[in-house]
C-alpha cells in the first residue's frame, strides 16, 4: 500500500543516534523527514523546503540552534519544537523567548515528542478549515484582527506575529474578561490533551504583549492573574 505524506518535518541535529530514531518514527507515522546536521545547513532547507514543522536541537555545529531559532523568526512563522539537553534550562527559557513553540528534553519520550508534533499539526490544520462569518475581529482600541488573513493590525501597523501567537491572541479576545488557567491554554491553543510545561504559555504571552506594546502601548490588553494565567481586559 502506497502512503500518502501529510506533513515536512525538518529534523536539526547532529547525533546520528537521535536523528535516526526521529526518521524511523517519524516515516513510521507518515511525515516525510529532511535531516540537517548543522544550523547553516538548517535555514538553507527551512527557506527551500518549507517544511510543516522543525524539531530544533541547540546543540548544533556553525549556527547553533538558538541562533537558527532567532534567524527564523525574522521571516518564518513556522513551528518550532526544540529538543535539548536536560541540564539546558536557561536555554530551554531563551529558546522560548525568542519564538520557540514548545521543547523536549533529552532523554525524550519518543510516545510524547509524537504527541506535540501531531498536536501543533492538528492546529495548524484546524486553523486552515474554520470559517469565521466575519473577516475582521475588533478589540478595544486600536487593535484588530484580520481572521481571513490571519493578521493583527495595531494603528495602521501589521504585527509580524507566529501562528502560535496569533492563535493565543484570539483565544485570549474570545473570552476577553474572563480569566484562562494556563493549563487550558495549553490544551485549546497548544492542542495538548496531557499535561504540560506551562513555561511555553509564559514565554508566548511575554513575546506577545512585546509586540504588542512596541506597536501602542494601549493595544496590551492582556492581564497576568498570579497563581491562575492571563485574560485580556475588556
Amino acid at each position: 500500500m502506497l502512503w500518502l505524506m501529510t506533513h515536512r518535518i525538518l529534523v536539526v541535529d547532529d547525533e546520528p543516534a537521535v536523528t535516526d530514531l526521529l526518521v524511523y518514527n517519524l516515516q513510521k507515522a507518515h511525515y516525510e523527514v529532511i535531516v540537517a546536521d548543522d544550523g547553516q545547513k538548517a535555514l538553507r532547507l527551512a527557506h527551500e523546503v518549507s517544511p510543516d514543522l522543525i524539531l530544533l536541537d541547540l546543540m548544533i555545529p556553525i549556527v547553533d540552534g538558538l541562533d537558527v531559532c532567532r534567524e527564523l523568526r525574522k521571516t518564518s512563522g513556522v513551528p518550532i519544537i526544540m529538543i535539548t539537553a536536560r541540564g539546558e534550562e536557561i536555554d530551554r527559557v531563551v529558546g522560548l523567548e525568542l519564538g520557540a513553540d514548545d521543547y523536549v528534553t533529552k532523554p525524550f519520550s519518543v510516545r510524547e515528542l509524537m504527541a506535540r508534533i501531531k498536536a501543533v499539526l492538528r492546529r495548524i490544520k484546524s486553523e486552515e478549515k474554520t470559517q469565521v462569518p466575519a473577516s475582521l475581529f475588533y478589540s478595544p482600541g486600536e487593535l484588530q484582527l484580520d481572521i481571513d488573513a490571519r493578521i493583527v493590525i495595531v494603528e495602521n501597523v501589521t504585527l509580524n506575529l507566529t501562528r502560535l501567537e496569533f492563535d493565543l491572541l484570539y483565544h485570549l479576545l474570545s473570552y476577553a474578561g474572563r480569566v484562562l488557567t494556563r493549563e487550558r491554554l495549553l490544551e485549546q491553543v497548544w492542542g495538548y490533551d496531557f499535561v504540560g510545561d506551562t513555561r511555553a504559555v509564559d514565554s508566548a504571552i511575554k513575546r506577545l504583549r512585546a509586540k504588542l506594546r512596541e506597536a501602542s502601548p494601549e493595544a496590551d490588553g492582556i492581564e497576568s492573574v498570579r497563581g491562575v494565567g492571563y485574560r485580556f481586559i475588556k
